[in-house]
């Protein structure tokens, strides 16, 4: 059976082009024994693939190698089995790549419970809702009556920090990149003040929303927003950096703040990955679920049809062109 698949063949330079991705078309091989057949059904796409795509060798994971298939997590159905774990019918989330069809052993894939539905499962109980629990409230330890600030608030992680945050007593905060997107944080998912941070008076609408300070800054983006946040900061405060957005495609990233503030308020900065947590995926993802189940998490969804939509479509991520996790529908 053929299939079709995209291909890393160029590193991008400043953005991500076109030219850097191959579609080509495969054919499934017989089967071996142990392993089984997937037809993806549902590909995310995921502000870390940019820096997949580089060929930073000293990343928290290595890059995808030029010519392989590109990297991303998927939801998908077992179309054939010699697996006794993944009969035929099975629904597993895992690695797939930008693929159509994938053969693997089952190593790193999760089957799914029946009923759940694969854009639940890609915009909360995977990658960014383990994220979103990891690092705030594994890293940044949040108490109830705190003040936390978080960049990119709108998207697949940052509203889930928010909306956890708010199951767990904070004063929420968030910045984003629209007025629609402020509204949707405000009205839909009860954020305390959501803040476009392009308005001209940046500085002060953060500090009239956190007039208590900032106990806890959930860093997505990097850019002006940080420079805001580092200054409201309260002693033992802490920053959980999980992105940098504004600087993936930038040749030169933006200096930060001074770190004298660091010694005088005692603040503690922490960078995680989630790929040193693979072995608690599933023990995360329970943990979100209970969010989930209790109506206590929202999502929206922006579903990309087709594979080639995928190679002009990530560069949404990157414009704020999205409205909810992005995802391919295949």
């Amino acid at each position: 059976m053929k299939y079709k698949a995209i291909q890393l063949i160029k590193r991008p330079q400043a953005e991500i082009t076109p030219d850097i991705f191959k579609m080509v078309t495969l054919e499934t091989p017989e089967l071996k024994k142990g392993q089984i057949l997937l037809r993806q059904t549902h590909m995310s796409l995921d502000p870390a693939m940019r820096g997949w795509m580089s060929e930073d060798t000293k990343s928290y994971i290595p890059p995808v190698s030029l010519g392989e298939i590109m990297r991303s997590s998927g939801v998908a159905e077992v179309v054939e089995s010699r697996h006794g774990d993944f009969p035929v019918g099975t629904h597993v989330i895992g690695m797939m790549g930008w693929t159509e069809y994938a053969i693997s052993s089952g190593e790193g894939l999760q089957a799914l419970p029946a009923g759940i539905p694969a854009e639940a499962v890609l915009a909360v109980l995977a990658l960014p809702g383990v994220t979103a629990y990891q690092g705030l409230m594994n890293i940044g330890k949040p108490k109830a009556g705190e003040t936390i600030l978080i960049s990119g608030a709108a998207g697949s992680v940052g509203s889930i920090v928010g909306q956890i945050a708010k199951a767990e007593g904070l004063h929420v905060v968030g910045t984003a990149g629209t007025g629609e997107k402020c509204r949707w944080l405000e009205h839909e998912l009860h954020f305390d003040k959501a803040i476009n941070y392009h308005t001209p008076n940046l500085n002060q609408e953060i500090a009239d929303a956190t007039p208590n300070g900032i106990d806890l800054y959930y860093e997505n983006t990097g850019g002006p927003v940080q420079h805001a946040a580092f200054a409201r900061m309260n002693t033992f405060g802490r920053i959980v950096v999980c992105g940098m957005i504004s600087d993936y495609n930038t040749s030169t990233p933006e200096p930060g703040p001074n770190w004298i503030p660091i010694i005088k308020k005692r603040l503690k900065i922490q960078g995680f990955a989630m790929p040193d947590h693979w072995g608690d995926i599933s023990e995360l993802s329970q943990k979100v679920a209970v969010y989930l189940l209790k109506g206590q998490i929202k999502y929206r969804v922006h579903i990309l049809d087709g594979l080639e939509s995928a190679i002009e479509g990530i560069n949404l991520l990157f414009t704020g062109g999205n409205k909810g996790k992005l995802m391919v529908k295949l």
